[in-house]
């Protein structure tokens, strides 16, 4: 494999270190993103598809067939990371096997539980593992029984979760019970970043994420979600004039009912400009889907707004279906990933980037309050607590599925 300063980036220690060593049963990288880990695990893959014995398989495991792709197959392909070896990676998109190094590789996605079964009666030789954290634990259990031919190894490497997820309990904790080597790997134990890239990196994660993904600390999550929101500082009484404005809304009947209109203002930053809630317990009246979309578009008619779109709870398809029987514009489904939502609302809180009006009531009583479940964290899991969350919710529906338009705005830290 050809080095230099064309083909391949520079090597750390550490990672040339992690190279040489992995020849235990389990080898895992884990540390913080862009920290070099996973350079140093594909060429570690590429050694050992080279030595792996004819009998067994080779395999390929990730969240899917299209985050292999991604992750896995694509930086094997480019010659400016591998040099030469990227032209002996063969694979055509949306096939299951590919060719490395005149090997053919198996690619198996484990998005659930019963991705198991897909190993059931296999003898593997060779298992390189994407993301460990996100395989379900009966896919990694049945993965490692299947590793059975003689010397077969494992190479995988993730970022950190929670202190007690399995990967790191059963066995990162275990390394000295189990034939089982890792290196943690952090930002600086990559010589290839410059410093201007690793402060925009560092800009775009706060709270528990920046100690995930920048520190590479494997933490709990606990307490309050957005502990980055300050009254003083996020909550205007005054608001410039928009340019731009997306409304997102979290569907309730029984519980509140919310619309949160976000506008971009003309001084770059993000608002939560508008409010509409409804809650029928209070009111002690439930309202239709009918009665709810001409109640959001009699109130987007008071404040003379229309919105480029409106993100709806993709749980609520009977309200989107009304909204578009009614004509009301640009109706989506809201992009639901949890978790990058919430990453979403707190980089853009943290970075001064996201402020909210007054008038918004609900809104400001939900956010102080918006807390991890401390029995989700006793599981080795992120989730919120599903309790006066549907202002929060309606705020992460517009801002997390509108994030390709303003994210250019978050400046790096200094």
């Amino acid at each position: 494999m050809q080095r230099g300063t064309d083909i391949l980036p520079p090597l750390s220690d550490k990672q040339l270190d992690s190279i040489r060593q992995a020849t235990r049963r389990i080898n895992v990288w884990h540390g913080s993103v862009r920290s070099g880990k996973t350079i140093a695990s594909l060429l570690a893959f590429l050694v050992a598809v080279r030595r792996a014995p004819a009998s067994g398989l080779i395999l390929i495991c990730g969240r899917s067939l299209q985050t292999i792709e991604r992750n896995i197959i694509e930086p094997l392909q480019a010659p400016a990371l591998f040099g030469d070896v990227a032209a002996e990676v063969r694979h055509t998109r949306g096939a299951t096997t590919a060719v490395i190094l005149g090997r053919t590789v198996h690619l198996i996605g484990a998005s659930d539980a019963r991705a198991e079964g897909r190993l059931r009666g296999l003898t593997a030789a060779l298992a390189y593992v994407d993301e460990i954290t996100l395989l379900p634990e009966a896919f990694w259990v049945q993965l490692l029984a299947r590793l059975s031919a003689p010397g077969a190894r494992l190479l995988g490497t993730t970022n950190p979760d929670s202190p007690r997820h399995w990967a790191k309990v059963g066995y990162l904790d275990r390394a000295g019970e189990l034939d089982l080597a890792a290196w943690h790997f952090k930002l600086a134990d990559n010589p290839s970043l410059s410093p201007a890239y690793v402060a925009a990196l560092a800009a775009e994660y706060t709270g528990l994420w920046r100690r995930r993904m920048i520190d590479g600390a494997w933490v709990v999550a606990e307490g309050a979600i957005y502990d980055m929101y300050d009254e003083q500082q996020h909550v205007v009484d005054e608001l410039p004039a928009m340019r731009r404005h997306w409304l997102g809304i979290d569907y309730g009947t029984t519980n509140p009912f919310s619309a949160v209109l976000l506008g971009l203002g003309d001084d770059d930053r993000l608002y939560a400009v508008a409010e509409w809630r409804y809650d029928s317990r209070a009111a002690r009246r439930q309202m239709t889907d009918a009665q709810y979309s001409a109640a959001v578009r009699g109130w987007l008619d008071e404040l003379g707004i229309v919105p480029e779109w409106t993100f709806v709870d993709p749980s609520a398809a009977s309200y989107s279906a009304q909204l578009w029987a009614d004509g009301h514009p640009g109706v989506a489904r809201a992009d639901n990933s949890v978790l990058d939502g919430i990453r979403t609302v707190s980089n853009a809180l943290d970075a001064g980037l996201l402020y909210v009006h007054r008038s918004c009531e609900g809104l400001l009583t939900e956010l102080p309050d918006y807390s991890w479940s401390e029995q989700a964290a006793a599981r080795g899991e992120d989730q919120p607590n599903k309790i006066n969350d549907h202002s929060v919710d309606a705020l992460r529906y517009a801002l997390h599925s509108t994030a390709h338009e303003w994210r250019h705005l978050i400046a790096p830290m200094p």
